[in-house]
C-alpha cells in the first residue's frame, strides 16, 4: 500500500470482513446474529483497527496480526454505541443515517446484541494464532481491554458523562470524562500493538502519551463538528450537544478556542511518536486525519 488512503480503506475492510464472518460462524440464535450484525455494518471511520494496524506496520510487522484484537476492540466499540442510543441512555433515533438498532430490533434484542458483542470480543484475542503472538501476550492483551472497556475506562467516562449533564463542568472535568469515555479505548489499539511489537519501555511511554494526546483531540473535534459540521456527512444532526445542555470543549472555550486545543494536543501526540525511532508516518497522517476530520 503505497498511500495512507489506501492503508485506511483496506484496514476498514478487512475489519468489517472479518467481524461479518465472525459472527456468522456462531452457534446463535439468527435473530440475534442479525442484530449484531447490522450494527457492526453500520459504517464508521474503523479509527481504533486503523491505529492497531499502524502501530504493527511501524515496527515492521504484517498488521494482519492484529485482525482478531482490531475486530474485539470494534466489536465492544459497536456495544457501546447500540447501548449508548437504548432510551433509557440517550435515546437516538438514528446512527450514521440508519436507525438505530432498537429501532430495527427493539430494545430486548438491542441490549443482547449488545452482550453478545462484548463478550465475544475476548474470545477473539484467545484465536490469534501467530506464532509471534504467545499466550501470555494474548493475557496482556485481554486485560488490558478489559481496563481500557470496563469500570476503570469507557463505562467510568460513560457514568461520569452521564452524571455531568446539566452541570457547568470544568476543563479538568470535562477532560477526566473524555479520556475515559472516548480516551482509553483510543489508547488500547496503540497500547496492544506495541505489546505485540514487543516495544521498548521507553517506546511504550511515548505511545502511550501519543494516544492519550491523540484521544483527547479525537473528542475535541467531536464537540467541535457537533456544532459546525454538516448533517449529511457526520449522518446524524448537529447541535445535539448544546439541546442537551452537555458541556463540551466549545461550550467552554468556544469554536476557535477549541481548535487551538485541537491543534495543541495534535502536535504534541506527533513529538511523541516522532520520539519512538519506528516508521511513523502513517502514525502521523493519523494525527492529520483526526485533525481535519469533517466526519
Amino acid at each position: 500500500m503505497n498511500t495512507f488512503k489506501d492503508f485506511m480503506e483496506y484496514s476498514s475492510r478487512i475489519v468489517n470482513d472479518e467481524m461479518i464472518k465472525s459472527v456468522e460462524r456462531l452457534k446463535a440464535p439468527e435473530k440475534l446474529k442479525e442484530s449484531m450484525s447490522y450494527s457492526l455494518q453500520g459504517g464508521g471511520k474503523r479509527i481504533r483497527p486503523l491505529l492497531l494496524f499502524a502501530t504493527l506496520d511501524a515496527f515492521g510487522n504484517d498488521p494482519l496480526i492484529g485482525i482478531k484484537p482490531a475486530c474485539a476492540l470494534e466489536m465492544i466499540h459497536t456495544y457501546s454505541l447500540i447501548h449508548d442510543d437504548l432510551p433509557c441512555m440517550d435515546d437516538d433515533d438514528f446512527r450514521r443515517g440508519k436507525p438505530t438498532n432498537h429501532k430495527v430490533f427493539g430494545e430486548d434484542l438491542a441490549v443482547l446484541a449488545g452482550d453478545g458483542l462484548l463478550t465475544y470480543a475476548f474470545k477473539l484475542i484467545t484465536e490469534m494464532n501467530d506464532f509471534h503472538v504467545s499466550d501470555q501476550v494474548k493475557l496482556q492483551l485481554i486485560s488490558e481491554l478489559a481496563i481500557a472497556a470496563g469500570p476503570e475506562g469507557m463505562v467510568a467516562g460513560q457514568v461520569a458523562d452521564m452524571e455531568g449533564e446539566s452541570k457547568e463542568l470544568s476543563g479538568e472535568e470535562l477532560q477526566y470524562i473524555h479520556e475515559r469515555k472516548t480516551g482509553k479505548m483510543l489508547m488500547y489499539p496503540v497500547i496492544a500493538g506495541a505489546i505485540i511489537s514487543k516495544a521498548t519501555a521507553e517506546q511504550l511511554s511515548h505511545l502511550t502519551q501519543f494516544a492519550y494526546k491523540l484521544g483527547i483531540a479525537f473528542q475535541i473535534q467531536d464537540d467541535i463538528l457537533d456544532v459546525i459540521g454538516d448533517e449529511e456527512v457526520l449522518g446524524k444532526p448537529v447541535g445535539s450537544d448544546i439541546e442537551n445542555d452537555k458541556t463540551t470543549y466549545v461550550k467552554l472555550y468556544s469554536v476557535e478556542g477549541a481548535k487551538e486545543r485541537l491543534h495543541t494536543f495534535i502536535t504534541e501526540a506527533k513529538q511523541h511518536v516522532r520520539a519512538c525511532g519506528i516508521k511513523d508516518d502513517y502514525l502521523i497522517s493519523i494525527c492529520d486525519f483526526v485533525e481535519n476530520r469533517s466526519f
